[in-house]
């Protein structure tokens, strides 16, 4: 082969692989900013090309940093926005102030989704139990009538609770979680199910305004009230058709939420599920360990990651590695594509599934043990 040939052929090939990287590339950002686009809405049109390619990339990798809260015992403080003042400014000073863990990734959410133009000066009560999302919600009413309450899906009732006592509603954390537990029989007939014996899982994910001086019961009215518009005689007839009571679908739901990172896996999620209890296995599924250990006062989080063998190993009827069936009650609050992905589930073999291994937060399905094994990463 002539010199000529050789370097055609070196071309060739590094064309090639250049291909290969630009589609891989490309599958990679489309699939990062599907998963963006479903956590934090989709990108304002005013971004540049740049930004368009890096934003996404910052939110994917730091949204557990966004939508977690940096104190879970802080206190409100007030904090005030000058007029003309920049959102760089401001977010440095929220992150001075303890509000926050990082200014830029703060800007950067704010630039991306568009709520920069709309950020309005004033005083704010704010609490680093707040997420930066919710902040950034917070930040744009300087009205003091209104509060601001966000139910983010896969919340459970205490977190709920943390959001309650943090947006400017006179009910405290404590308040709140003692009636979520023990539900008054005014509040359960506001929902399709005859007794409860807490409200996990019915606290329907969402955004919610209220005056400032609404009571407890009111808000939990409101809340329980969007649970029942949502949850309506189609899927009811879905848990119904899956053999399973409103509650037991919840129970599943929930569990569904904590393991699906995208929505468009859900009903496969839910029918490994299936598939598990028809045949009489264990559910066996991480998310149920870290409601049974809850509170971790060393991550200031209440689920735990990773597990190890001696959390899977934690006496509670709610580790679903030893006790079969569903656990007793929803570990957390669904959103309605947890809840159709019950009552529509897809028809699969599968038994399992586990993360892959690319990062893009979804799953790898087998049918076998042995193929799931083999889907583990190296």
């Amino acid at each position: 082969m002539n010199k000529d040939n050789r370097r055609s052929l070196f071309l060739l090939f590094v064309l090639i692989l250049l291909a290969v990287i630009a589609v891989g590339f490309l599958t990679g950002y489309f699939t990062i900013k599907d998963i963006v686009t479903q956590k934090f809405g989709r990108a304002s049109s005013d971004l540049t090309f740049t930004q368009q390619i890096i934003f996404p990339f910052e939110l994917f990798f730091n949204r557990d940093k966004l939508t977690g809260s940096l104190d879970a015992a802080g206190e409100d403080q007030v904090f005030e926005i000058n007029q003309g003042e920049s959102v760089s400014m401001m977010s440095l000073r929220l992150e001075g102030a303890g509000l926050i863990e990082d200014a830029e990734l703060l800007r950067t959410y704010l630039i991306y989704t568009g709520l920069d133009r709309h950020i309005q000066a004033g005083e704010y009560r704010l609490n680093p139990v707040m997420s930066p999302v919710q902040i950034a919600a917070e930040l744009l009413d300087a009205t003091p009538e209104d509060a601001i309450v966000t139910i983010l899906p896969g919340w459970r009732i205490e977190e709920v609770g943390e959001n309650i006592a943090a947006s400017g509603l006179d009910i405290g954390a404590e308040e709140f979680i003692q009636a979520a537990y023990s539900p008054s029989p005014e509040l359960l007939s506001i929902l399709p199910v005859e007794s409860l014996s807490s409200l996990e899982g019915f606290l329907y994910p969402g955004t919610y305004v209220f005056p400032r001086e609404k009571d407890l019961n009111t808000v939990l009215e409101t809340i329980l009230a969007a649970f029942s518009e949502n949850v309506d005689v189609t899927l009811v007839d879905g848990f119904e058709r899956q053999g399973l009571t409103i509650p037991e679908a919840i129970t599943l739901a929930s569990i569904v939420e904590k393991e699906a990172v995208l929505n468009d896996e859900k009903p496969l999620i839910s029918s490994v599920f299936y598939n598990r209890l028809e045949v009489g296995m264990r559910l066996e599924t991480d998310p149920t360990v870290q409601y049974a250990l809850g509170y971790q006062t060393e991550t200031s989080s209440w689920w735990k990651s990773p597990l190890t063998g001696n959390d899977l190993a934690v006496e509670s009827p709610y580790n679903t590695y030893i006790y079969f069936g569903l656990t007793p009650t929803p570990i957390c609050n669904p959103d309605l594509s947890s809840l159709r992905a019950v009552s529509f589930p897809a028809e699969t073999p599968y038994f399992y599934f586990r993360s892959a291994c690319d990062g893009s937060g979804r799953h790898n399905f087998a049918i076998t043990y042995e193929e799931h094994l083999d889907n583990a990463c190296e």
